[in-house]
């Protein structure tokens, strides 16, 4: 084995490591699967997608996982803090794995997901919660699409 590839498997090792520490610091057991799909989940930085799409990418990656187990993982991700749920249409619902406060631009017809930089959107006079309740969140999503003519 070559010095680079000792060096990637070393970093791959250590990806792993943080994976699994993350998902125990969560709640969650690092099964072979949830490690899986988080590493190709949280691989490529801050994205959104939906179910579907990493079902793609898990089958693309030779990950033997079903739709049914890549949904129930995107859920256990998202109670457990590790990713946000983004409702644009009523049919189609993406994650987020940037869990930070930030809006939305998505662009019909082409179904993607972009992130709004965080200081470029005021929210203000929101109306007050009713009795026993509280704000716990504000999505914004401003829908795009391609100019005509």
């Amino acid at each position: 084995m070559s010095q680079t590839d000792m060096g990637r498997a070393g970093a791959m090792a250590e990806a792993m490591i943080s994976i699994e520490t993350r998902l125990r610091d969560c709640g969650l057991r690092p099964t072979r699967q949830r490690i899986a799909l988080a590493d190709l989940l949280f691989a490529k930085g801050d994205r959104h997608l939906t179910v579907e799409e990493l079902h793609e990418e898990a089958i693309e990656a030779d990950v033997p996982v079903s739709l049914a187990t890549v949904y129930n993982t995107l859920h256990q991700f998202t109670e457990a803090g590790l990713i946000r749920v983004l409702a644009v249409e009523g049919a189609r619902t993406y994650f987020d794995t940037n869990t930070s406060d930030h809006h939305h631009f998505f662009v019909e017809g082409r179904n993607e997901v972009l992130d709004i930089p965080v200081n470029n959107i005021a929210i203000g006079n929101l109306p007050e919660a009713p009795d026993g309740m509280e704000i716990a969140h504000v999505d914004v999503v401003i829908r795009l699409r391609e100019k005509k003519g």
